[in-house]
């Protein structure tokens, strides 16, 4: 495409204005994509809530993502049918305007069997979020600009072709790499699907220990100890390749431990939570965290969450709990297959002085807005603010966050008494990272309620 590029422009009379616009017709061709997002999320303000907890939905983005690992490999190519690429190139002949805005488009359909796969990634991490149309129109925008600046510069400039590094076996080198990126990135769709269902498939050993295999098996190819396809004769490892296998080897030993219940820090939020687990407690059975309530003295209706946190995950019973010992109630608006909930609960939750907060001082209702547990008939209404159909208990805590706060994010956290009343002076707050502000934010909950 870029001897392409060159070819156009220098036979164009607009001069360095045609470049400049090249590049930015690459980047709102890449924008127009995200515009039917932003329709669907008009209509249904919950939608991307709903793509991102879809089960099917993100089975078929594993799917996806596996057919375009295995593209990378070299097994096939992924391309757009030559017709509609001939006709696009063809249109843009017609010169000026509308005939640099063909060559752009010419340009995102012939490089696809490329882009396709990255332009996948960003679509299914962003459904898979909940990140809504607008983080959608974000990356897609970020990634129409990564790729129409060096194809802007080349059209303002055309001489800078004979400085291009030649291509070659280091550009395969780069797909194969993508190539396992997509392929771990995979399992992470199956494990979301696998989380809200509760089908107990890929357990967190089981996804580590895929990771492991993923980033291992990447090493020993960067090591040049595996081949592929496309892969050209043998030649010496450059210096870049070998660190670059260095940190995959370095990335894969850290997660080892992982299987046999090491926190991993790193990647919180990614694997399955501890506690959907073969072993809990990495396979030397059961142990209470320091200060657990004794599992005889568990409430009733009440379960041990992470770090062994006594958790209720219905509204109406933890609130009669919190009644029963007079204390806040911290409701926790999370979901399964939320990464910012995960990374909540093992980084933040996990520091001492959270921990003792969630342990001591507070009753803790987790409500996930993915169960996909069905409501029985009599239960089921429609929601007076979406007017949706509300038939599942997700939807039924979805609905409650929504009425009340008139948001539909996770993480979502809020602090009540216990008769369900807002605390007077305390805020809501979403995904905060940072363990000093949050625990700022906990202990101004329990104050204003003492």
């Amino acid at each position: 495409m870029i001897p392409m590029t060159v070819s156009f422009f220098t036979k164009q009379a607009g001069g360095k204005l045609q470049g400049v616009l090249y590049g930015v017709f690459i980047l709102l061709i890449y924008v127009l994509f995200s515009l039917p997002f932003h329709l669907f999320e008009s209509v249904s303000p919950d939608i991307f809530n709903e793509f991102s907890t879809n089960p099917w939905l993100n089975i078929f983005f594993f799917v996806v993502f596996i057919i375009f690992a295995i593209s990378f490999f070299g097994a096939f190519e992924i391309t757009m049918p030559n017709s509609l690429i001939n006709k696009v190139d063809k249109a843009s002949n017609v010169g000026g305007l509308i005939g640099v805005f063909f060559m752009a488009l010419t340009l995102v359909l012939v490089s696809f069997s490329c882009t396709g796969p990255v332009i996948g990634a960003v679509l299914g991490s962003v459904l898979s979020t909940d990140g809504g149309a607008t983080a959608l129109t974000a990356g897609m925008a970020g990634f129409g600009f990564g790729l129409g600046i060096p194809f802007a510069l080349f059209a303002i400039f055309p001489s800078w072709m004979n400085s291009l590094p030649k291509s070659g076996g280091w550009l395969n080198t780069v797909k194969v790499f993508l190539g396992f990126l997509e392929l771990a990135f995979a399992f992470k769709f199956l494990s979301n699907a696998d989380l809200v269902m509760q089908w107990h498939w890929i357990e967190r050993e089981i996804f580590i220990a895929i990771w492991v295999a993923v980033f291992g098996a990447l090493a020993l190819y960067l090591f040049g100890k595996i081949r592929l396809p496309h892969d050209g004769p043998d030649q010496n490892i450059s210096v870049g390749r070998m660190l670059l296998g260095l940190c995959s080897l370095v990335f894969s030993l850290y997660l080892l431990p992982g299987i046999w219940g090491a926190p991993l820090k790193l990647i919180s939020g990614f694997p399955p939570p501890s506690t959907y687990s073969e072993s809990p407690y990495g396979g030397v059975g059961y142990k209470k965290a320091s200060g657990a309530t004794a599992a005889a003295e568990l409430p009733e209706h009440a379960h041990f969450a992470v770090h062994d946190i006594i958790a209720f995950d219905d509204y109406e019973e933890g609130l009669a709990y919190a009644k029963e010992v007079k204390k806040p109630v911290l409701i926790d608006f999370t979901g399964w297959a939320c990464v910012n909930c995960r990374k909540m609960e093992e980084r933040v939750w996990a520091e001492p002085q959270i921990l003792s907060i969630l342990k001591r001082d507070v009753v803790l209702i987790s409500l996930y807005v993915d169960e996909k547990k069905a409501l029985p008939k009599e239960d089921q209404y429609t929601s007076d603010v979406t007017q949706k159909r509300i038939r599942s208990v997700g939807n039924k805590w979805s609905d409650l966050q929504i009425s009340r706060y008139q948001v539909n994010a996770q993480p979502y956290y809020a602090l009540v008494d216990e008769n369900g009343n807002d605390l007077k002076g305390v805020e809501q707050i979403g995904y905060t990272p940072d363990v000093d502000e949050y625990e700022e934010w906990l202990r101004e909950g329990v104050k204003k309620y003492k």
